[in-house]
């Protein structure tokens, strides 16, 4: 069954008539998702610090935000995630995915540097891999003046964030020389831009993340006739050997789930040392939502502990 507490999300938000994000442009889209965030996430936990950061990118600076966790010191050298937030690479930003980030950081121990790509429409495929790439670029590169340990530094994100969290991964293990991620965090990841696993079928209504939604982001994001790119669909590669070990986490009612289980199949098949979990009673987006969903926050001190695992 349906966990009791997104049940009652899914009928607060129809007794309400809130509009799907598909019926809003994406400006709107953006306000609504950054606007309601309050009503579902728990309030943002003390860290250390937090600065913003312009990182050099092909299409102009790109904004990322630094978390040290709290109990650190002022220039401890410490394991790093670079974190990619989710939103169908149209909405979202460091502000949607804040709480998350300081969770993530205090938990388990590390700098988390959260960045905030170009979307589309305005910037489409693959202008959002070119900045995940440059900034997790930036991390390595800068390493010593962040304090970060470069042999110690994770890639994570949530469904687009996880995409690019993957595709980035791909893109350093084909690099010669590195940089070499230690980690890779894909929580409910797109994985296939072509929507044919039965999970699309069995959740594509009802369940917050729709068919018509997903249409509606990967319309904004990149052309039918690139779907196949493996920079878009990373479960299409033509290699999973040699990547970082991972935890792929998915959600029972999420349109992606059979996709992010199929690629924690794909790592594991390639030889990567790949935990995976299901939150069988959950949808898509719920580990943001830890006010009004218990297991949200089970899910995110579940992958902090493997944060922390992985890096120490």
């Amino acid at each position: 069954m349906l966990d009791p507490q997104a049940q009652a999300l899914l009928d607060l938000i129809r007794q309400r008539n809130i509009p799907s994000t598909h019926q809003l442009s994406p400006p709107d889209a953006r306000t609504a998702y950054r606007d309601r965030r309050g009503y579902s996430q728990p309030a943002p936990p003390d860290v250390a610090s937090v600065r913003d950061v312009a990182v050099p990118g092909a299409g102009g600076p790109i904004a990322v935000r630094e978390y040290r966790p709290a109990g650190s010191a002022t220039g401890q050298v410490l394991p790093a995630l670079v974190y990619f937030h989710g939103g169908g690479w149209v909405i979202g930003d460091l502000d949607t995915h804040d709480v998350l980030c300081r969770e993530l950081a205090n938990g388990a121990a590390c700098a988390v540097y959260a960045v905030d790509y170009r979307m589309g429409p305005e910037h489409r495929f693959p202008a959002a891999v070119d900045d995940a790439l440059a900034a997790t670029r930036w991390v390595f590169t800068n390493a010593a003046t962040l304090a970060v340990a470069p042999d110690r530094v994770a890639l994570g994100g949530d469904s687009a964030g996880g995409n690019l969290a993957a595709v980035v991964a791909l893109a350093l293990r084909d690099t010669a020389g590195g940089p070499h991620p230690a980690f890779q965090l894909l929580i409910y990841p797109a994985t296939d831009m072509h929507m044919g696993t039965p999970s699309h079928a069995e959740n594509g209504d009802g369940y917050l993340l729709t068919r018509d939604v997903i249409a509606y982001f990967q319309s904004h994001y990149l052309d039918a006739a690139q779907h196949g790119d493996w920079r878009a669909s990373p479960l299409r590669a033509a290699s999973h050997a040699g990547l970082p070990p991972a935890l792929v986490l998915t959600a029972g009612y999420d349109p992606l789930r059979d996709e992010g289980r199929a690629y924690a199949d794909a790592l594991s098949a390639a030889g990567v040392a790949t935990q995976y979990v299901c939150f069988s009673r959950q949808i898509h987006g719920f580990i943001l939502m830890g006010r009004i969903i218990d297991e949200a926050n089970t899910a995110v001190r579940l992958c902090a502990d493997a944060l922390r695992q992985a890096l120490r």
